[in-house]
């Protein structure tokens, strides 16, 4: 009876020490849900692929619930992101990088997608270069967002400054759909906008390409526009998961790279889950022309859009030699996915 006594204490203790001893990454996933944010352009692509195949699902595994919010703007997404309103998701550089000084409490853990933004100026205004933005209004979908950051850099390149006055250049904020409305109304002159709302004022008349995808600064549109991030409390709890995430989100680029055609009507459906309206297949194959889809993530130019951000006044308290943004990004956990594959 003692001997059983002792075997059954033995046992027990094992339990225990199994279900207490997870590091502070616990596999327990029962009643789990996983909140995913990104937004409603198609430069998050591999994001809709990964959610329209299942590859989120499937990695989670069936006892975790996802639940999707999109967003209109980055700057929305990072104070979600931020106050654990969501897990993880896709946003840009641009917002992500002034919300991440604030908080410091979400990192980068892969790259999704480079370039994809265009400069569209509406077909009757008179501008026909970038020096002719002298006096006019631009619109961006909103302050301190990735297309801002370009769009200064733009102007600086051409000697241009951002003024609130008919001396410079006025810029002004519009979700990527009011963009749209905005310049048939004529009430803003151009746009440094996201695909595919910039291929769609082209090809229905209202708007001219002024500056191609390829030419949009920094470093040519090779620049991060969409990025997958994590907040610190579901990587520490659930690394395991933030590594399916980053899985995911390789399986849908190379969904894309290997199976176009099926690319655009997936896409077209989740952009009509996530907006209520799809799109024309042939405006998603010309927008997706016009992205570098790539895991990959360049501090350097995240660097050089964060000193943007600081010179435009979005980055306060801060003095610029003190922006160290290494810890923003960590790719271990890609490094790991990718060793693995």
């Amino acid at each position: 009876m003692r001997k059983l006594t002792i075997v059954l204490l033995l046992v027990f203790t094992l339990v225990l020490s199994a279900c207490g001893n997870n590091g502070g990454n616990t596999s327990a996933t029962d009643n789990l849900t996983v909140h995913i944010g990104l937004l409603k352009n198609v430069t998050h692509a591999p994001g809709f692929i990964a959610l329209k195949n299942g590859y989120f699902q499937d990695a989670f595994g069936a006892n975790v619930k996802i639940e999707v919010t999109a967003f209109d703007n980055g700057s929305d997404f990072s104070t979600a992101i931020a106050t654990h309103q969501i897990d993880l998701g896709f946003v840009g550089p641009g917002p992500a990088i002034n919300q991440f000084l604030k908080s410091e409490n979400f990192r980068i853990i892969s790259g999704s997608n480079n370039g994809g933004a265009v400069f569209i100026a509406r077909k009757d205004s008179g501008i026909h270069s970038v020096k002719d933005l002298v006096g006019k209004t631009v619109a961006v979908p909103t302050k301190g967002s990735t297309n801002e950051i370009s769009l200064r850099l733009l102007l600086k390149q051409e000697g241009l400054k951002v003024t609130t006055d008919t001396s410079g250049v006025q810029i002004i904020t519009r979700a990527p759909a009011d963009t749209l409305v905005a310049m048939r109304q004529k009430e803003v002159d151009a746009t440094l906008i996201p695909e595919p709302w910039g291929i769609q004022l082209v090809e229905e008349g209202t708007g001219e390409v002024l500056v191609d995808w390829d030419k949009i600064p920094p470093n040519d549109g090779n620049y991060p526009l969409t990025l997958l991030v994590a907040s610190d409390k579901f990587i520490q709890t659930h690394r395991d998961l933030a590594k399916q995430a980053i899985e995911a989100n390789l399986k849908g680029i190379d969904f894309i790279h290997s199976h176009p055609e099926e690319a655009y009507e997936l896409i077209s459906a989740e952009l009509k889950e996530l907006s209520g309206k799809g799109m024309d297949v042939k405006l998603i194959k010309g927008a997706l022309k016009h992205l570098n889809l790539t895991d990959e993530v360049n501090l350097e130019v995240i660097e050089s859009m964060a000193k943007v951000s600081f010179d435009a006044g979005y980055i306060k308290d801060i003095s610029e030699d003190k922006l160290d943004l290494s810890k923003f990004i960590d790719l271990s956990l890609l490094d790991e996915v990718k060793k693995d594959r």
